[in-house]
């Protein structure tokens, strides 16, 4: 016994240490360490009260769920007889042989050349304004027509005469002669709100006459590059090619705008189509009766929109304001000394922030008026006076490839 003494001092002494270091260092063993203990609740430091009264919200009334309009029938009844259908056609020459066009081949032939004719039509809709038998359309509906026929809602057709159209508008005025004609009354489109109902009543594909229905979406649209003056309604009720030209009512019966342009992939409606406000209709539908044509003003200049690196070459510091890009040689703005390179800042004293509501503005002067202007030119700012002059009526030759429908 006394022989392993000297044996069993180490073991011993390595046991007490391997303990002690178990002790120390439990995650030797895979044990977790016991968490430190949390301090009392009144170590915990208290949040500052904020004294703040509470905010005033504004609580909304109860939902109303009573029984809303069922049927516009009555609507429809009292401004579908003034929709008519609208059918134009013209008479085209074309070579009876493709070699014809060829100058070579001609030359043989000279004046006497072998030609055939053919016959395009066009589809559209129109609405009776007046008892004096005027009728609202699209300019694009009976645009190049040599005949134009109307038919009634109660089975009566007529010829139609044009007394004038606007293309920078897209309207047209025409007129029959009947009696005892519907005629539709004209709200004041100028209280059209968005999110009103509005209905469209037109001819589409030629189907017969039409009732749609949707809301107004959108007052005011422009920059759409459909016409030179644009104003729209826009609306969700369907309108497809036969509609141009056609109604847009409220839920009185009233006409709140000609339906003239969708904004289409596939050419069918996709819920977004554009109408003239029927306060623009009226005053053109005046001037075309009065006058013969619509007159506006007119400056002579060819503008370019500025942005912001255009500006800062021209030292403005910020981006308002239309470049001169053209003068009209004769016109207003030549004989007043602007140049090409001039920046047109204000107009009668207003700035020029949206160049297509100012080109409207200056449509509204009266020819002969004199306008006052604001250019900057090298730098320098400047006051221009301009004698306005009536804007001429823009005349385009009309393709006999076009497409026949509207």
């Amino acid at each position: 016994m006394r022989r392993a003494l000297p044996y069993l001092w180490p073991i011993l002494i390595g046991l007490l240490l391997a303990i002690a270091l178990l002790n120390a260092f439990p995650r030797l063993m895979g044990r977790q360490a016991a968490p430190p203990e949390s301090p009392p609740p009144e170590a915990t430091p208290t949040a500052q009260t904020v004294e703040r009264p509470a905010p005033t919200l504004r609580e909304a009334p109860p939902l109303e769920r009573g029984q809303g309009k069922v049927s516009y029938a009555k609507a429809v009844d009292q401004a579908a007889p003034a929709v008519v259908n609208v059918y134009s056609s013209r008479v085209v020459e074309r070579d009876s042989h493709p070699l014809m066009s060829d100058p070579f081949f001609r030359q043989f032939f000279g004046d006497d050349a072998p030609s055939r004719q053919r016959m395009l039509s066009s589809l559209g809709s129109g609405v009776i304004v007046s008892e004096d038998g005027y009728v609202l359309t699209n300019h694009h509906v009976i645009r190049g027509a040599d005949q134009i026929q109307v038919a009634l809602r109660d089975g009566r057709e007529t010829l139609a005469e044009v007394v004038g159209t606007d293309p920078e508008s897209d309207l047209a005025v025409l007129r029959i002669n009947l009696d005892d004609l519907p005629v539709i009354e004209l709200a004041d489109s100028d209280q059209a709100a968005i999110g009103d109902v509005a209905l469209a009543i037109g001819n589409p594909f030629g189907v017969g006459q039409t009732v749609t229905m949707g809301i107004i979406g959108a007052t005011g649209r422009s920059h759409l590059g459909l016409n030179a003056y644009e104003d729209f309604i826009q609306t969700d009720a369907a309108i497809n090619p036969g509609n141009s030209g056609g109604a847009l009512i409220n839920p009185e019966g009233a006409l709140v705008g000609i339906n003239t342009a969708i904004f289409s992939r596939s050419g069918g409606s996709q819920g977004i189509g554009f109408a003239i406000p029927a306060n623009l209709a009226r005053n053109i539908l005046e001037e075309i009766v009065t006058q013969g044509r619509v007159v506006r003003g007119w400056l002579g200049i060819e503008a370019q929109e500025l942005n912001p690196e255009l500006a800062a070459s021209f030292g403005l510091e910020a981006p308002t304001g239309v470049i001169i890009a053209g003068v009209v040689p004769g016109g207003p703005a030549d004989a007043a000394g602007l140049q090409p390179g001039d920046v047109l800042l204000e107009v009668d004293g207003r700035p020029i922030l949206d160049p297509r509501q100012t080109m409207g503005d200056i449509a509204e002067v009266t020819p002969g008026n004199d306008l006052p202007v604001t250019v900057v030119r090298g730098g320098e700012t400047r006051q221009v006076r301009l004698k306005v002059a009536e804007r001429p009526t823009p005349s385009r030759p009309l393709s006999v490839e076009e497409n026949e429908s509207p």
